[in-house]
């Protein structure tokens, strides 16, 4: 076994030391690597991207790992380990100086482009032995500046929209004359037009004059169009007739974007006029006629439009029900110079969809199994509805028990989860226009779970009614749970729980979990993201806010009649106390980009929740916790805080690790050393707090005098698998200011240990 676990150690020692020279003929050179100096701070794109010859990739520590195991490869190419390794590896890139002449050129045109109108490149080569380095020497000088962008469009109609639209030129006074800026500018001008009828429009009929005589490094810059062909005005045109076919097979029929074969074609089907739509069915009514129009943008009479286009297509394939939507435009011949008809196919996808699966469980040592059978219907009401029905059990064998009766000494739960999914508001007293938003949704859900254990018997219900939209192009995303219902119920409790756990005497924190309690919350989210980036390099970023509030509605239920009391004092509804609380948080992340390679993101989160009225502590599910792979990596899940709380259990102590205020920091250095892995260097800081001094949480207040002394900090790498579909991480967190210990202990950086170290796997960035 010593000798199995030695052979890779063996072998990463040999693939260090082996030679990446071994191959190179004489009078060649290998490229080892190559540098980019520069002093232009404005470059805006990834300078790498433009040298044409790139070294063989390289790894941390081991270096050119495939070039390597092509090293390895003996010239006699009959024997089969010879050709795995040469096949596995990568042979050696070796120097070609018409390449690097031609990098250079790239280089400089790649900064005329951005402005440098003016730069240089000069290379610098250094050889070692078989190997040789490039530097890419670039001095860019005083870049061009944009002194004044004017339109001057010479047709009349074209000039005239775009002095009306709301939207800024995305060039300005002062901008660099960066090409690629000229180019979105033409991307712009071509989105306007074909947003307002010009079909035919393209980005080649817009181009730019420039004016670069002033001798002062500045530009005067004007936008026009190309004259029409044939010196006519170009041609805008409007929406005539929309046909949607539902449910058809066009595979099945001949071509029916012809009028007259519509015609025919409509004659053999269920043919409905709907809202100047022209709706043909086949057998399957599918979906229904206000479904059809709600999510159609092209509208008879309105000029065309892509982005209505894309709204279309959008608003239909969002929907489970929908398998394939297709869009097709043509001349009208009424006028093939003025109007459009437009035809949508919709195919349907299978309504019916099953899920069986079973999982295996295994909580300290004790085996268990968790089936579950999931039902989904995609159409419900022939309007998009979609309806899910899902039956889960688990079932856990419990060792070392005296009991001879399986179903009481093993733990077993089982429960069933139902929800409907409608995509309009289902508001009554909502007006047509915002209840019928495509973008929205209404999801009604409902559940119950029965848990066994030998101590307890406990049961759950929820109920739940969230609406979801977005807007302003989808960049804003919105969630309201208008209620969201838990109850939990604990019929039968045995002596020995009761006493431990359940007493006033017992843990409050964890007394509240297991108590009976309603929570009857209303929240809303609101997600932010920036839009279409402008380049490679652009950073991106996104702001996500909630706020919730529980006990409204039980408290407004109960001021009428009156409310009883428990003997802890809460007020009950239907015989059971409520919570109260407010919750909310902001969580911030930006990723800036310094090349297609390399990035720096950076993440923040502040949280904070108050118990009020009948709670004077929140429930277990809705307290912050800190740790884990999306947190502070330097401890474990649920084991960091709150604030200079140190649990003195021996094993887990989840209930206590838990509090009413979060605020957290982590930045991350991310490095692509290849198409497939990604290498990080990650620091996090951060803690979680109460905002009451609690007798089983010493410490863990939140004090303003006394609150940085208690700021967790780690540090860590992480190895990242991206398969493109999917970005698989791993993580590994040290300890690096511990708030936990005594205040002279607390900084742990130089004394590394096992016990100070968490093993994080995480699926997704962690921010």
């Amino acid at each position: 076994m010593k000798k199995v676990t030695f052979i890779p150690f063996a072998f990463i020692l040999i693939l260090a030391a082996c030679s990446t020279t071994k191959n190179i003929p004489e009078g060649s050179y290998l490229l080892d690597k190559f540098e980019i100096k520069h002093d232009t701070k404005n470059a805006t794109s990834d300078l790498e991207s433009f040298v044409r010859q790139q070294p063989n990739s390289s790894t941390p520590l081991l270096g050119k790992v495939r070039l390597k195991m092509y090293n390895l490869a003996g010239e006699d190419t009959s024997k089969w380990v010879n050709r795995f390794w040469k096949k596995i590896g990568k042979p050696p890139v070796l120097y070609n100086a018409s390449q690097t002449m031609i990098s250079a050129n790239q280089l400089k045109k790649e900064l005329n482009n951005q402005g440098y109108l003016d730069a240089t490149v000069d290379t610098t080569l250094k050889i070692n032995g078989k190997k040789i380095a490039v530097t890419y020497n670039l001095k860019g000088g005083t870049p061009y500046r944009i002194r004044n962008y004017t339109y001057a469009i010479g047709d009349t109609t074209m000039a005239r929209i775009m002095g009306r639209i709301p939207l800024k030129p995305l060039l300005a006074k002062g901008d660099m004359f960066d090409m690629d800026m000229l180019e979105e500018e033409r991307l712009f001008v071509n989105n306007v037009m074909r947003n307002v009828g010009y079909y035919n429009f393209s980005k080649e009929y817009v181009y730019f004059k420039a004016d670069t005589t002033l001798n002062s490094h500045e530009v005067n810059l004007y936008l026009d169009i190309y004259p029409n062909r044939d010196s006519l005005p170009y041609p805008r045109y409007k929406l005539n007739k929309i046909t949607v076919l539902s449910g058809i097979d066009p595979w099945s029929n001949t071509d029916i974007t012809d009028e007259n074969t519509v015609r025919r074609f409509s004659r053999r089907r269920d043919t409905t006029e709907y809202s100047g739509m022209t709706i043909v069915r086949g057998r399957n009514k599918f979906l229904r006629s206000s479904t059809i129009r709600r999510n159609n943008y092209l509208k008879p009479g309105s000029y065309y439009s892509d982005y209505n286009m894309t709204r279309t297509y959008e608003a239909f394939t969002k929907m489970g029900a929908i398998k394939q939507v297709n869009i097709s435009t043509t001349p009208s011949p009424e006028d093939s110079t003025k109007l459009l008809d437009a035809t949508i196919n919709i195919l349907p996808a299978n309504a019916h969809w099953f899920k069986a699966g079973l999982d295996g469980t295994n909580s300290a040592g004790d085996i268990g199994i968790a089936p579950s059978v999931s039902y989904q219907h995609r159409n419900l009401f022939n309007g998009g509805e979609q309806l899910v029905i899902r039956l889960k059990g688990a079932y856990e064998f419990i060792t070392g028990g005296e009991s001879t009766d399986l179903m009481s000494q093993n733990y077993y739960e089982y429960g069933i989860e139902t929800s409907l999914s409608v995509p309009q508001f289902v508001v009554p007293w909502l007006k047509k226009s915002w209840r019928e938003l495509p973008s929205a949704t209404t999801t009604f859900s409902i559940g119950l779970n029965y848990q066994n254990r030998v101590d307890y018997t406990r049961q759950f219900f929820n109920m739940t009614v969230n609406y979801g939209w977005s807007t302003n192009r989808n960049r804003i995303r919105h969630g309201l749970d208008l209620f969201d219902i838990n109850y939990i119920s604990m019929p039968e409790v045995s002596e020995r729980f009761d006493s431990l756990y359940l007493s006033e005497n017992s843990n409050p924190l964890l007394r509240e979990s297991y108590m009976d309690q309603l929570v009857a919350r209303t929240a809303y989210n609101v997600t932010f993201t920036n839009g279409r980036r402008l380049n490679a390099l652009s950073p991106t970023y996104a702001i996500r806010t909630s706020l919730e509030v529980a006990g409204l509605l039980p408290r407004l239920a109960t001021s009428f009649g009156g409310a009883k009391r428990d003997e802890l004092g809460s007020k009950e509804i239907l015989g059971v106390a409520y919570a109260e609380y407010i919750k909310g948080s902001v969580d911030y992340a930006r990723t800036i980009y310094f090349s297609q390679k390399h990035s720096l993101a950076y993440h923040a989160v502040l949280g904070l929740a108050y118990p009020y009225g009948n709670s004077e502590i929140l429930p277990f599910e809705r307290r912050f916790f800190s740790g884990g792979s999306n947190s502070i990596r330097g401890w474990s899940t649920r084991t960091l805080g709150p604030g200079s709380y140190r649990s003195t259990r021996s094993g887990t102590d989840f209930v206590n690790q838990t509090g009413d205020m979060k605020l957290e920091f982590s930045i991350e250095n991310r490095l692509k050393v290849s198409d497939m892995f990604e290498f990080a260097q990650f620091i996090d800081a951060g803690n979680i707090w109460t905002l009451f001094d609690y007798i089983d949480q010493p410490g863990g207040k939140f004090e303003f005098k006394n609150f940085y002394k208690e700021i967790a900090a780690s540090y860590g790498i992480g190895l990242r698998l991206d398969l493109d579909f999917l970005l698989i991480r791993f993580d590994i967190g040290m300890k690096a200011y511990d708030p936990g210990l005594l205040q002279s202990d607390r900084f742990v950086l130089f004394k590394p240990r096992l016990n100070r170290t968490a093993f994080h796997f995480g699926i997704g960035y962690p921010f």
